[in-house]
């Protein structure tokens, strides 16, 4: 009888300890993440042509939130997931299908913009078929708006509620509302709360602030269960994603994990010089792929050379649509408007 995985390597694909990702599903979350990674670097270079007037992303973290889109239980309505994201999401959205011209159009304040018409930041994603709650600028309200999705989602076959934060939102006392709310005995709500932790809060360092080393042993004193997971290893991320979606579907109750990622720019066009003592998860990535003989350097450059493509011409696309004006502002922002501006005669199509 053959021993345990005793066929040869680039057929099982890569393998972090006893964890082993197959080959197809490896290669499916390079491309994704190559392809939130061309797309954050063109966005970048936008807000400084001229093309956009900021930026923020998260280039570093595109390995965990890969794994975490493929994951969603897609839909909308309680009996699919609920995602209450943040501004470093993108390569989520990506996996989940969103197309990089929709982000560039949004970077691009584009009316074409499917996410607000050209009226917010980039990287600020909503999108009610798919659940996506409208992500704030302001730091960690998102973890006291999970609680709401889940109260509901109790109820409703297991579709979950999935809330992502930085480590330093973490001080919030939005983040404590959402500990407390998922966990009261009795009326244990189904909340994933993720953390993405690389280290920094805008410009302060997390270990002048906070006197825990991780976010998830604040929920202890909740009874939470939680894990630490290296979010820069799609394996380790893959599998500690998918242990706890298991675990807030089955018992209905929250669960933490926090990724621990690298973040290889400022944490917006306006602050920041970047971090290049991090480790850059894609290509720590790459690396693994080429020694498991996943992939060929050809092919990555391949995927590569697609992935700018595919973001050269969205940035061209979106170039040439439409610009919202001064006399749309309060389309799609009071209920009267909203109702009669659903298609304007100038309407030109959103997505």
């Amino acid at each position: 009888m053959p021993k345990k995985n005793s066929m040869p390597v680039k057929d099982r694909g890569v393998e972090t300890g006893d964890e082993i990702l197959s080959a197809e599903r490896c290669l499916q979350i390079h491309r994704i993440m190559v392809r939130a990674r061309a797309m954050e670097e063109r966005m970048i270079k936008m807000s400084k042509s001229g093309e956009g007037f900021f930026w923020i992303g998260g280039p570093g973290e595109e390995a965990f939130n890969a794994c975490l889109g493929l994951q969603i239980k897609k839909g909308q309505g309680p009996t699919f997931d609920f995602l209450h994201l943040h501004y470093r999401n993108s390569a989520t959205m990506i996996a989940m299908g969103m197309e990089l011209i929709d982000g560039i159009r949004q970077m691009g304040m584009t009316w074409t913009d499917p996410f607000s018409a050209g009226r917010n930041f980039p990287s600020h994603f909503s999108r009610k078929e798919w659940n996506v709650v409208p992500v704030s600028s302001v730091i960690e309200v998102q973890f006291a708006m999970a609680p709401g999705t889940a109260l509901v989602q109790k109820r409703h076959g297991d579709g979950v509620t999935i809330v992502v934060g930085g480590d330093a939102g973490a001080a919030e006392g939005d983040f404590t509302t959402c500990m407390l709310w998922s966990s009261r005995p009795g009326n244990e709500l189904p909340v994933l709360m993720i953390t993405m932790n690389n280290g920094w809060g805008i410009s302060t360092a997390h270990c002048t602030q906070h006197s825990c080393e991780h976010t998830i042993e604040r929920g202890k004193a909740y009874g939470i269960a939680g894990e630490v997971v290296d979010g820069n290893d799609p394996v380790a991320s893959w599998f500690a994603i998918e242990r706890a979606l298991r675990y807030v579907r089955s018992t209905r109750s929250p669960f933490m994990l926090e990724a621990m990622v690298s973040r290889l720019h400022g944490h917006s066009s306006s602050s920041g010089a970047p971090r290049s003592a991090d480790p850059d998860c894609l290509a720590l990535f790459e690396e693994r792929l080429l020694s498991a003989n996943v992939i060929d350097r050809p092919g990555l450059e391949r995927v590569h050379r697609e992935a700018r493509q595919e973001v050269d011409a969205a940035v061209e696309k979106a170039g040439q649509e439409k610009k919202p004006t001064p006399a749309e502002i309060e389309k799609f922002t009071y209920a009267p408007s909203a109702v009669d501006a659903v298609y304007p005669d100038d309407y030109t199509g959103l997505p």
